[in-house]
């Protein structure tokens, strides 16, 4: 992302990037140099996910730093924020809620009733509000997208890796899509390194997540939306694939960086 995302930004005047940094550690979990290293790429607001307590550093600085929300509708004193409001620019404020999904996943408490109990405190404050909804079952997800329509300005669904074509304007005011995609290698098996996926599902025991190498996809959705209203005008899907030479470059960096003792 570090490589791709400041000339995207500049390029396509982009005013507010969210990046969802639950498998940004090594492919599990988030550290605070994980986080850093994403907002001095260009990122505006980091959410994350059900694997965002993975690493150890991660339970204090989720209640550090602001512009980090994990899943909202977790129970109360869990460490972080669920939810926060972000400055995107002079007079430009953006309300970023985070939630979990409950179908094939960890215990959390509703989505649903978390939702409609954070969203009036955020539109109080702010007439645009972006839903981050890290879930399983598309079902779960296009019901919150239904649920928070002509709310929120958008429901975006992670988790599931792989970007979905079903992006539209629910009830002329809110964007949604099930799944925006993954940022990371894209040759791998959802970002894993594919001997250690095929492993787990031919061997049937476990092995160690461990993330692939290589050339990397950024995956997202393009959202425009109205400042003074809050509704979204238009949403789309966004590719861009990192150039194999920068790759070899980084790598051959890194190599000789190791060699001088740096990890």
């Amino acid at each position: 992302m570090r490589n791709l995302l400041p000339d995207i930004r500049h390029r396509m005047g982009i005013d507010f990037v969210i990046a969802n940094a639950e498998n940004a550690a090594g492919g599990l979990g988030m550290t605070e140099a994980t986080v850093e290293e994403l907002l001095e790429a260009g990122v505006d607001a980091v959410t994350g996910g059900d694997h965002s307590w993975d690493r150890r550093d991660a339970h204090s600085f989720l209640d550090e730093c602001d512009r980090v929300v994990r899943p909202a509708n977790y129970p109360e004193g869990v460490p972080g924020r669920g939810y926060a409001i972000i400055e995107a620019s002079p007079g430009l404020k953006v309300g970023v809620l985070n939630l979990l999904g409950r179908t094939f996943m960890p215990f959390s408490d509703c989505p649903f009733r978390a939702s409609s109990g954070i969203v009036p405190d955020l539109l109080a404050r702010t007439p645009i509000v972006v839903v981050d909804f890290h879930a399983e079952a598309t079902s779960e997800k296009v019901a919150l997208g239904l649920h928070l329509a002509g709310r929120v300005s958008a429901v975006l669904g992670t988790h599931t890796h792989v970007p979905t074509a079903d992006a539209r304007i629910l009830n002329g005011h809110t964007a949604y899509v099930t799944d925006v995609g993954m940022t990371g290698p894209i040759d791998s098996i959802i970002g894993m390194r594919t001997d250690v996926a095929f492993a787990r599902l031919t061997l049937g025991i476990p092995r160690r997540y461990e993330a692939a190498r290589g050339r990397a996809v950024l995956n997202a959705a393009l959202v425009e939306v109205d400042e003074e209203t809050g509704a979204a005008r238009s949403i789309g899907r966004y590719e861009a694939m990192e150039d194999p030479q920068d790759v070899e470059q980084e790598r051959a960096d890194g190599d000789g960086q190791s060699g001088h003792g740096d990890s």
